[in-house]
């Protein structure tokens, strides 16, 4: 009983396939990222509230109603007597204030600024959850790959089993040489749950960008090429600058609102009063400006704040690009690395590992070497095939990364 269980092993660990899968391609998970995405829906509505508000920011203020009894006498003869006095009577008045037209014009400004901001924002959303799908797509696919390889190669061990077997019974073989067959199996199985558990957190990760659970990842495979220089002349139009530049304009419309402040604002009030008539109604007519005559403790103090808040702008800008040029040289070295690791293992330590294989077998059929060997030898390639796979997607995940974070957003 124990023979048929670990025998079965591979067998049962490759009957584990992820119910209800979906395919999904690499441009159709960049699409759907984007397209069903909660941040990029959180984003757009941002900018939409951005847009709405706009329409009201260089209005004039609500007017303001004023209504009472003005020179009401509360003593004398006439006290509380509406109708003994002249200056005596009932009011109704509108007040409408009117900031200067620079406070105006930013603050219109500052809601222009607000809407760049949203904008970028986006934007940049949109990017980040592209970039985030594309990495977890291609995670997918190698996954997929690598456990092809390893159920390839416990296919081809479990194929011996039985000649490992019959080689025992008969005495050409140690007994022992059994445990090391079974210990080549569970090394491969082993290898093959790490990659399942890879396959699924990949699997995982997609859905989080695309609400696809269970996808597949089908198609073309990325392109492992690049054009630094190209790359290189599109750093200033990445999302992340075009943010801190947005930023920056949010910072300066502030700094004029706060310049604005040093300027009078304007008041009108028109009031009608209903008297006796023996004295008859009359008409106010009043006009009021604000006196900005104490700037040094009032307005001076907040603009010198906004302008030093416009200037850190400015600077996070500034450390921002070189934070980027010096991120994007990183990025273009790690996969210069990649690529050069995934072809030396490709042109060098695959043909090697192939030529033993080959070179084991004809060794065990001639006579001259053991069963244990061809296994080991297999067992290794397999490996080998599962690490150059890792390499080739470390290669393409790194130029995918190069041209979803420096490229590619602009879609």
């Amino acid at each position: 009983m124990k023979r048929i269980a670990w025998t079965a092993l591979p067998v049962l660990l490759a009957l584990a396939p992820a119910s209800n899968a979906q395919s999904v391609g690499y441009e159709e998970a960049l699409r759907a990222a984007t397209s069903d995405q909660p941040q990029v829906r959180t984003s757009e509505l941002r900018l939409d509230a951005r847009r709405e508000i706009a329409d009201a920011a260089d209005e004039l203020p609500d007017p303001r109603l004023r209504a009472g009894i003005q020179n009401l006498p509360v003593s004398g003869p006439a006290a509380f007597e509406l109708g003994r006095q002249l200056p005596t009577q009932i009011q109704v008045g509108i007040e409408q204030e009117i900031p200067n037209l620079a406070k105006r014009r930013a603050r219109f400004g500052m809601a222009d600024a607000d809407i760049d901001l949203a904008a970028a924002q986006l934007r940049q959303t949109r990017y980040r959850v592209r970039v985030g799908a594309g990495m977890a797509w291609i995670s997918l696919a190698y996954a997929q790959r690598s456990l092809t390889v390893a159920d390839d190669a416990l296919a081809e061990i479990e194929r011996l089993v039985p000649l490992a077997r019959s080689s025992v019974a008969a005495g050409s073989a140690r007994p022992a040489e059994s445990l090391e067959v079974r210990r080549a199996v569970l090394e491969v199985a082993d290898m093959r749950t790490r990659i399942e558990a890879d396959r699924e957190a990949a699997q995982a990760m997609l859905s989080r960008y695309t609400a696809l659970p269970n996808a597949t990842a089908t198609g073309t495979i990325p392109s492992t090429d690049l054009d630094p220089e190209g790359l290189r002349a599109m750093l200033q139009s990445n999302p992340e600058l075009v943010v801190a530049l947005a930023q920056v304009r949010q910072a300066e419309a502030r700094s004029d609102l706060a310049r604005s402040e040093r300027r009078p604002d304007f008041g009108v009030n028109v009031s009608y009063g209903r008297r006796d008539p023996d004295f008859g109604d009359a008409i106010s007519v009043m006009g009021s400006i604000t006196l900005p005559i104490f700037a040094d403790r009032r307005q001076n103090p907040r603009i010198a704040a906004a302008e030093a808040e416009a200037a850190a702008a400015q600077s996070a800008r500034a450390d921002r690009l070189r934070e980027l040029k010096a991120q994007f040289e990183t990025d273009l070295a790690a996969w210069r690395s990649a690529y050069r690791q995934w072809q030396r293992a490709t042109d060098e330590l695959l043909p090697l590992a192939e030529s033993r294989v080959d070179l084991e077998r004809a060794s065990f059929a001639a006579g001259r070497a053991e069963l244990v060997d061809v296994i080991d030898a297999i067992k290794t390639l397999a490996v080998l095939r599962v690490d150059i796979l890792q390499r080739e997607e470390a290669t393409v995940e790194a130029a995918a990364n190069l041209r979803l974070t420096y490229g590619e957003y602009g879609r």
